[in-house]
């Protein structure tokens, strides 16, 4: 399966070939490498992520409050906009500059956080329950509205995304925002996080087992994130025959069915992809427990 992408352009150094980067520099793919994290990088203005956050309160304001539940996830096969955004070629180019130009969207998260909300996200590596593997996996965190140190934005341990997995213990504290929860079983310096604020239409790219949490929105606007889990086409989904979207690239090793963008917001075709997406994603996410529904 193919997806469309202009051709790779090659430097040649020392003799050798190698792909020249996209949008990042040399330094930011250094800085992930051994990080784990680059932040920011600008992908649209702001005014153009406001037009995103008016689809998705345009939504909020016919559904009758804000997107919830199964609702926040796999919401690129729901909506036409947010499809827009996974396959964003300056997002799509920041990723390829980091785990090449064979990509599939496994997934996309809402993380929205309301004004002088209590939610807030624990300790945790992002890799404890997806049952991706290898972890050759990054997270383009898109702030659809500016996440500030005030409203929560990201804090992460550098270079924690060199460890290996971590055990968790399960929570499902009401106000954590994540499935289960779930705590990273180590005792986090907090003095060692490092903020990664970000405007509205920057990313923040983030490996799957780097540590990184986040606190209470403390500001009278809503914090608006989507996190977009992107992932080359040799990674397998080692729980359960998985759904994907590929966005870019070729994909030569079949290790997900695949799924189609939405023609128009919300349809029926869209409604029964995403249902069965979000069913499969279920399973994944509370691998182990009685849970029947994603949490509120």
């Amino acid at each position: 399966m193919k997806a469309n992408r202009d051709p790779v352009v090659l430097s040649q150094t020392f003799g050798t070939f190698k792909p020249m980067p996209k949008i990042l520099s040399e330094k930011q793919i250094a800085e992930y490498e051994e990080n784990g994290l680059v932040f920011p990088v600008t992908v649209m203005s702001e005014n153009d992520a406001k037009l995103l956050t008016r689809q998705l309160e345009t939504y909020e304001a016919e559904s009758g409050g804000p997107i919830q539940k199964e609702w926040r996830h796999k919401v690129h096969l729901l909506f036409t906009w947010a499809n827009e955004i996974v396959r964003h070629p300056k997002i799509l180019d920041a990723v390829e500059d980091l785990i090449g130009p064979n990509i599939i969207c496994w997934t996309t998260n809402f993380f929205i956080k309301e004004a002088q909300d209590p939610s807030f996200v624990s300790w945790h590596q992002d890799s404890t329950y997806w049952g991706l593997e290898p972890a050759d996996v990054i997270t383009a965190w898109f702030a659809m509205s500016e996440a500030s140190i005030e409203s929560g934005a990201m804090r992460f341990i550098l270079g924690s995304h060199k460890w290996e997995q971590v055990n968790h213990t399960d929570t499902f504290d009401s106000n954590n925002l994540l499935t289960r929860g779930q705590e990273i079983d180590l005792k986090i310096d907090e003095d060692e996080g490092v903020f990664a604020p970000l405007k509205a239409g920057q990313i923040s790219l983030h490996h799957i087992r780097a540590a990184h949490a986040s606190s209470p929105n403390t500001t009278p606007n809503r914090r608006i994130g989507l996190a977009i889990r992107y992932i080359p086409t040799y990674v397998k989904q080692i729980k359960i025959r998985d759904s994907a979207m590929l966005v870019r690239g070729e994909d030569t090793y079949g290790n997900f069915d695949y799924e189609s963008p939405p023609s128009a917001d919300l349809n029926e075709a869209a409604l029964s992809a995403h249902k069965d997406a979000t069913e499969r994603q279920l399973k994944t996410y509370y691998t182990g427990t009685n849970k029947e529904e994603f949490r509120p």
